[in-house]
């Protein structure tokens, strides 16, 4: 069953954002499945609660597609909640598996994103050496980490191992970790409820180590990049220890303050590439060794040649194989391979920016001509941000080449990307309308 789990995850993934993902779904457990009840393990209470209130409806829809009749899921927390839990998610994290709660703080790190399961090679030695020599590294190191890669190359594996490292040598190492829209939100909650002070203490004087992930959302959010600056000084001053990921180096980012940028920039700037071939196939193995999978070798090395692009893709593959090896009893060979693989290629070679943008107007009623106009009316402005949406998700072209496609400008596109993602979050009507949109996409029913 853990692989039809894995089928259920992926696709679960496909709808939210990667950094909710790993912090909410990926940490979650298969216990048992008995009639049409689905039990899954999580961390703890805080969690059951958060995952329960922001994404049961979607996970139910996933697993019920699996079985093709209802189920309903149980979730089940690993530990007792100590104290009140119910806290605003920004200002707690979950637990760290293994490491004493500190300060009433939660931590979110992946149990396996540790330095020991990321595979290394040519495509991103620098970035684990770099990570490795800080999180090892003694007062006197360079205390600064940029690590720069498009979306599925691991750079949140190399912080969050960064973070778990640190953690098994000193559990009293007080490390802070979110991402830019964390912080923007858990910035306004306090503004809000007049506890900007309590917010600023945490960042500021109550943090050793601060990971902050996807640093590009940051673009034209002033206030948050004047108080992340102060934040930054302060925690420089103090010689702790930063470290950043992003899609975009900061001078790139649009709408991004110079001395924010030039804080960014301070430490080492480290890239990750896409994967080559050996590490393909090293990444393969690990990946089903972690899931207790056994495939035969002329599959990997299929999966391997085949899957070029990212991390994600490879495990896209794995999962794919092994969830239908196991569906329909099939054995698992270099056939079955070629047609999971098949649909994966086919599926990103068919998807570009003008089959995008064709398939969004056609539902909304609207011309081409309209997306493309200088147009802000509601009925036009939202199907374009819907569209600059997908087309970053299902191609791999830039913020730049996406705005250049609708006639908008970088700064633009990153906007509505945001957007969009924070109306799926709220899991309402455009949500609905972003699932109609992926699953015409990923069908090839355009």
């Amino acid at each position: 069953m853990q692989s039809v789990w894995n089928q259920v995850k992926t696709q679960i993934h496909k709808k939210i954002p990667h950094h909710s993902f790993m912090v909410w779904i990926e940490p979650l457990e298969w216990l048992a499945h008995r009639d049409d009840e689905v039990v899954l393990g999580c961390p703890n209470e805080f969690a059951r609660k958060w995952i329960i209130n922001h994404y049961i409806d979607l996970m139910e829809a996933e697993v019920n597609k699996v079985f093709q009749e209802p189920c309903r899921i149980t979730l089940e927390a690993s530990d007792e909640p100590k104290g009140n839990s119910d806290h605003y998610p920004d200002e707690e994290q979950l637990p760290l598996p293994n490491v004493k709660r500190k300060q009433h703080a939660l931590y979110v790190f992946h149990k396996d994103y540790t330095f020991d399961q990321f595979v290394v090679g040519m495509c991103n030695d620098f970035a684990y050496k770099a990570a490795l020599a800080l999180a090892s590294g003694g007062d006197d190191y360079q205390n600064a980490l940029f690590i720069l890669s498009k979306t599925g190359l691991g750079k949140s594996h190399l912080s969050q191992a960064i973070g778990n490292h640190i953690l098994n040598q000193d559990s009293d190492i007080r490390v802070c970790y979110t991402t830019a829209e964390d912080f923007t939100n858990a910035m306004v909650h306090a503004l809000r409820h007049n506890s900007i002070e309590q917010f600023k203490e945490k960042y500021r004087s109550q943090c050793d180590v601060l990971l902050l992930e996807d640093v590009q959302f940051l673009s034209g959010k002033e206030k948050t990049q004047h108080e992340l600056g102060y934040t930054l000084d302060a925690l420089l001053t103090a010689g702790k220890k930063l470290i950043f990921t992003s899609s975009h180096l900061p001078d790139d980012i649009p709408k991004m303050d110079g001395k924010l940028a030039s804080q960014l920039s301070s430490g080492i700037i480290s890239g990750i590439e896409s994967p080559d071939y050996g590490t393909r196939v090293r990444i393969i193995e690990k990946k089903a060794a972690s899931r207790s999978l056994e495939i035969p070798q002329d599959v990997v090395h299929h999966l391997a040649g085949e899957l070029t692009e990212n991390v994600r893709q490879l495990e896209s593959g794995l999962i794919g194989v092994a969830a239908k090896a196991s569906l329909l009893k099939l054995p698992m060979d270099v056939k079955l391979a070629e047609s999971v693989v098949k649909n994966i290629v086919r599926r990103a070679k068919k998807i570009t920016i003008k089959n995008i943008q064709k398939f969004v107007c056609k539902y909304y009623k609207i011309s081409p001509e309209d997306m493309l106009s200088s147009s802000r009316k509601r009925s036009i402005a939202q199907p374009r941000q819907i569209a600059m949406y997908l087309a970053r998700r299902y191609t791999d072209q830039s913020f730049k080449t996406i705005g250049r496609n609708f006639n908008r400008y970088h700064a633009t596109t990153l906007h509505a990307v945001g957007t969009i993602e924070r109306l799926i979050r709220e899991q309402g009507p455009i949500q609905k309308q972003v699932e109609f949109f992926c699953k015409g996409l990923e069908s090839g029913n355009l």
